[in-house]
C-alpha cells in the first residue's frame, strides 16, 4: 500500500465515521427528547435506557445511513482534492484513473463488509433487545385483534380460531384438521385452547374429536385434555418487525416455515432477506458514482458536488423503495426487485466513470 492509498483511505474512512458519529448524536438527542416522558412515566432505569435501548438502537441507524454517508464522504473529500488540484497532480504523475480507484474500493469494501455483518448478525439481536425494552417502558400492552385465524402449522395440519387473547394466552372456537393424501382423517373441535406455561403444552376444554377412516367414523368427546401442537403463543403475539429480529440462519428457517404454512407475507420476508445483501453492495455503486462526479473540478466547487451527490443518493433510496413495493405486490420477484436499483445505478456509475476527467 502506497502513501497515496493510505492518504485516500484515511480521508474516506475518517470522513465517513466522523459524519456518521454526528448524525447518530443528532438522532439520539431527538429520540431522547421525544421519549423522555415515557422514560420518566414508566420509571425506566438509566442503565436499561443506555445499554438495552440506545446501545441496540445505534447499530440500526449506523447501517441505515451508511450508503448515504458513504456517498457524502466520497463527494466531500474528493471535491476538496479536486479543488486543490490534487487529482490533477496525481493523474499527471503517471497514476492511472483506474489505479486511483483502488483505495476507494478498498475503503468501500471495509464499509460493505461491516454493513453485511451488522445486517445479518448484529442488528437482528440488537433489535430484539430494543423491542423488549419498548414493550416494557414505551409501548402499550399488545392485544391480538385478528379474527377467524387460519394457519397451516405443519404439512397437512390446519388450525382455525375465531379469536386469540394474548392477555390470557387462550384461543376461542378452536379446531384442527389433519389430512393425509388430501383426505381428512382427524378433526378436533373445542370451545377453548389455553397455553400452560408451566407444562409448555396446550389445555383443551370441552373437546369433540372425529376419527375418519373412509366411510367409517369414530367420535370422542371430553371435558379436558393436555396436548402439544406445532405452534406456540408467540405466533399470535406482536408481529412488529418480527423478521427484523432474526439473524441470517433464523430468517431462512422462518421463510421455509412460513411457506409451509401458506403465509401471505412470503414476499415481504424474502425482500428483507435479499435487502440485507443488496444494501451493503450499494456502497460500491455509490462510491464509484461519487468519485466520478467529484474528481472533476467544476464551477461551484464542493457545494455543487454535495448538492448533486445528495440528489443522486436520495434518488437511489427512493428507487429502492419503489422497486420493493412492486415485489410486495407480487409484480416482480423479491430478488429482482431488491437488486434492480443496484444494477441500474451500476450502469450509471460505469457511464460516469467513462466520462470522468482522466
Amino acid at each position: 500500500m502506497k502513501l497515496l492509498d493510505r492518504y485516500i483511505i484515511r480521508k474516506f474512512l475518517g470522513t465517513f465515521f466522523f459524519s456518521m458519529g454526528l448524525i447518530i448524536l443528532i438522532v439520539v438527542v431527538f429520540d431522547i427528547s421525544e421519549k423522555i416522558d415515557d422514560f420518566i412515566g414508566k420509571e425506566a432505569p438509566l442503565k436499561a435506557i443506555i445499554f438495552d435501548y440506545y446501545f441496540n438502537f445505534i447499530p440500526f441507524f449506523l447501517n441505515l445511513f451508511s450508503p448515504l454517508f458513504t456517498f457524502i464522504a466520497v463527494i466531500f473529500f474528493t471535491s476538496q482534492m479536486a479543488t486543490r488540484t490534487e487529482i490533477v497532480a496525481i493523474l499527471s504523475s503517471g497514476i492511472s484513473y483506474t489505479r486511483l480507484l483502488y483505495p476507494y474500493l478498498l475503503s468501500a469494501t471495509v464499509i460493505a463488509v461491516l454493513s453485511l455483518y451488522l445486517n445479518n448478525f448484529v442488528i437482528p439481536h440488537a433489535t430484539k433487545k430494543q423491542i423488549e425494552f419498548e414493550d416494557t417502558y414505551i409501548r402499550n400492552q399488545f392485544h391480538n385483534q385478528d379474527r377467524n385465524i387460519h394457519k397451516q402449522v405443519s404439512p397437512g395440519n390446519y388450525i382455525y380460531m375465531e379469536r386469540y387473547s394474548t392477555d390470557e394466552n387462550t384461543g376461542y372456537k378452536f379446531s384442527i384438521e389433519k389430512f393425509s393424501k388430501g383426505k381428512l382423517y382427524y378433526k378436533l373441535m373445542s370451545e377453548t385452547i389455553k397455553w400452560d406455561s408451566v407444562k409448555s403444552n396446550w389445555t383443551i376444554k370441552n373437546y369433540y374429536i372425529r376419527y375418519i377412516n373412509g366411510m367409517d367414523e369414530f367420535v370422542k368427546k371430553g371435558e379436558i385434555i393436555d396436548t402439544t401442537f406445532a405452534f406456540t403463543p408467540k405466533e399470535f403475539g406482536r408481529k412488529d418487525n418480527t423478521v427484523g429480529t432474526m439473524d441470517y440462519y433464523e430468517l431462512n428457517d422462518y421463510i421455509e416455515s412460513e411457506k409451509l404454512k401458506g403465509s401471505d407475507n412470503i414476499e415481504s420476508y424474502e425482500i428483507e432477506k435479499y435487502r440485507r445483501s443488496a444494501f451493503p453492495f450499494a456502497t460500491f455503486v455509490l462510491t464509484l458514482i461519487g468519485v466520478s462526479i467529484a474528481s472533476r473540478k467544476i464551477r461551484g466547487g464542493i457545494g455543487m458536488h454535495i448538492g448533486l451527490g445528495i440528489f443522486i443518493s436520495f434518488t437511489f433510496i427512493m428507487f429502492m423503495q419503489v422497486s420493493t413495493t412492486f415485489a410486495a405486490s407480487g409484480l416482480v420477484s423479491p430478488l429482482v426487485a431488491v437488486w434492480i436499483p443496484n444494477v441500474l445505478f451500476g450502469f450509471l456509475s460505469w457511464y460516469l466513470l467513462n466520462k470522468a476527467q482522466k
